[in-house]
């Protein structure tokens, strides 16, 4: 009988965060952004006449505020603050000014419609910024760099999707990374950890067991990993048959 089939790794995993990732469908997220611009657009359209209209009838700034949901450059840096949304007022005017962030102007005065600022914050609890993506992913897997992080997003191994000029990864995409990489081990991983062991096996031996279904893994952005309790499962029916 060839050596391979004597183990049969029983361990099944059953993983939500993995499951999570795969269903991740860029082209959806982008057909739902697209249908948000367009709603967005059409309200700042409808806030501008209604603001118009308000500047010439002299409104107060707390009226804008209170009765037409329309803020003001700081009250809505404020708000955006007081909803999680950390940003330097800097950098927040910055976006207005390139438009980014769209805005109504009541005489000389920017407003930002309240609509505007809930898809912000919206967007930040389902997105992350690449830089906030690379950061979280690194408190699981510090040997990892930014450049080779940039190099994944542009392989398309890491999920990613543009918003106007900003490009966002998807939390689930970087919940699920940084899950793998503290409970699976990569193909290279996991031949060191059996090496360690003393059990010596060739990459194409291992794969080839891969290949044919004989070690469960799962499959992330073209990358095989094996799970932990599959290791250490495969690890101890190789040290009791080496005995």
């Amino acid at each position: 009988m060839p050596r391979g089939k004597k183990i049969i790794i029983e361990t099944e995993i059953d993983d939500d965060l993995v499951d999570r990732f795969r269903s991740i469908d860029i082209e959806d997220i982008k057909r739902r952004r697209d249908k948000t611009e367009k709603g967005l657009s059409s309200s700042v359209a409808n806030v501008f006449k209604v603001a118009q209209n308000l500047y010439r009838q002299k409104a107060s700034e707390d009226e804008l505020e209170g009765k037409h949901d329309l803020y003001s450059v700081r009250s809505a840096y404020e708000y955006l603050k007081g909803n999680g949304v950390y940003i330097s007022f800097r950098a927040f005017g910055g976006r207005i000014e390139r438009g980014t962030i769209p805005f109504v102007k009541v005489g000389r005065k920017r407003y930002i419609p309240r609509s505007v600022l809930e898809d912000i914050t919206k967007t930040k609890g389902d997105f992350f910024t690449v830089k906030e993506a690379y950061e979280e992913y690194k408190k699981a897997n510090p040997r990892i760099n930014f450049r080779a992080f940039i190099g994944r997003i542009e392989k398309g191994s890491i999920p990613s999707v543009k918003f106007g000029t900003r490009r966002l990864v998807p939390r689930d995409a970087v919940d699920a990374m940084t899950h793998i990489s503290s409970n699976y081990y990569s193909v290279s991983q996991a031949i060191k950890e059996l090496h360690k062991e003393g059990i010596r096996i060739k990459r194409n031996a291992f794969e080839r067991r891969l290949d044919r279904g004989r070690i469960p893994h799962v499959k992330i952005g073209g990358r095989r990993f094996i799970h932990d309790e599959v290791l250490k499962e495969l690890v101890g029916k190789e040290l009791n048959l080496k005995k």
